[in-house]
């Protein structure tokens, strides 16, 4: 008699595939903890991130103070890191400096990703002309030499970029955008492939015979199933952010040089290398760690993302 009661008996449309997502995501995370180094790596990187976010409150030491009394002396309990050849303290340095080092590694990150969907999504999904040309720029930026280009860049436009938004969000922006501008080629190839290989599945036909927009598909139907090769790929653009960023710091051309980021405090320890060498040690150490810990959470998500390619 009442036509509504088998309808409440019904299960919700949308609830098996919130159950299935949410067991997919508890698989990766299950897969991601039998990799014990991945793990060694999160913990290792999620307490450096913690250190630079709340260190500065925690050990509130000035990182422009100068005391040439107490300069380059070794690490000490007044200072844990010891001080540079200003006397300055090397540990507020380093924490302060981290925010700097990883703010540009995920910034540049950011861009890199943006750029390499864009050009990824519009070669992969529309092929044709746009492919063929998306992908002769996409191997014309790999075969630029990226280190050269990027001193070349930083040495031409960072005094119009100082000139126009200051000394520091300047240069910040401009070596973002070079980084992110120069490493957003293999998540473009990424992108591209997977869109290939969706674009004409079932599902895709589908929802464009139910008269999806190419941006629908796209947005919707395809780039959610192509993002797991694309997590793995940010996690490794953050680690060459930072290395690139030091590398262009401690050759001089990076942040001025009252801006701590850790290859700034690499290239003033270079003339104190042999008498003071803990201000090269402590950067250097924290750089090391952070790369390495990236690394060892980029190849676990590798694992947890791909359990066929990479057996456990």
């Amino acid at each position: 008699m009442d036509e509504t009661q088998p309808n409440k008996s019904q299960p919700n449309a949308t609830e098996p595939s919130k159950v299935a997502a949410k067991l997919g995501q508890q698989g990766i995370w299950r897969r991601f903890r039998r990799n014990r180094t991945a793990v060694l790596g999160l913990v290792i990187l999620s307490i450096i991130g913690l250190s630079v976010l709340v260190g500065p409150w925690v050990y509130p030491v000035s990182i422009n103070e100068i005391d040439f009394a107490q300069a380059a002396v070794p690490p000490s309990w007044a200072h844990p890191f010891g001080t540079n050849d200003l006397g300055q303290d090397q540990l507020a340095r380093v924490l302060a400096g981290g925010r700097i080092s990883l703010t540009v590694g995920m910034a540049a990150m950011l861009v890199a990703i943006a750029l390499g969907i864009l050009v990824g999504a519009i070669a992969g999904f529309y092929g044709r002309l746009l492919d063929s040309s998306l992908m002769r720029l996409t191997d014309l930026f790999l075969s630029l030499p990226q280190l050269p280009l990027l001193l070349l860049a930083v040495y031409l436009f960072r005094d119009t970029m100082r000139s126009l938004l200051g000394a520091e969000l300047g240069i910040f922006i401009l070596i973002v955008g070079l980084i992110g501008g120069l490493n957003w080629m293999s998540v473009a190839r990424l992108v591209r492939a997977g869109f290939l290989t969706l674009r004409e599945r079932d599902f895709v036909t589908a929802a464009r015979a139910l008269g999806a927009s190419p941006r629908r598909l796209i947005w919707n139907h395809i780039l959610p199933n192509v993002l797991s090769p694309v997590i793995v790929a940010a996690t490794l653009a953050i680690a060459n952010a930072i290395i690139t960023e030091s590398t262009l710091s401690f050759l001089g051309l990076g942040f001025p040089p009252d801006v701590p980021t850790w290859g700034r405090m690499l290239f003033d320890a270079y003339n104190r290398i042999e008498t003071a060498p803990h201000m090269a040690i402590f950067p250097g150490l924290v750089i090391f760690l952070t790369v390495l810990s990236i690394n060892y959470v980029s190849d676990g998500l590798q694992d947890a993302f791909n359990p066929q390619g990479h057996p456990r």
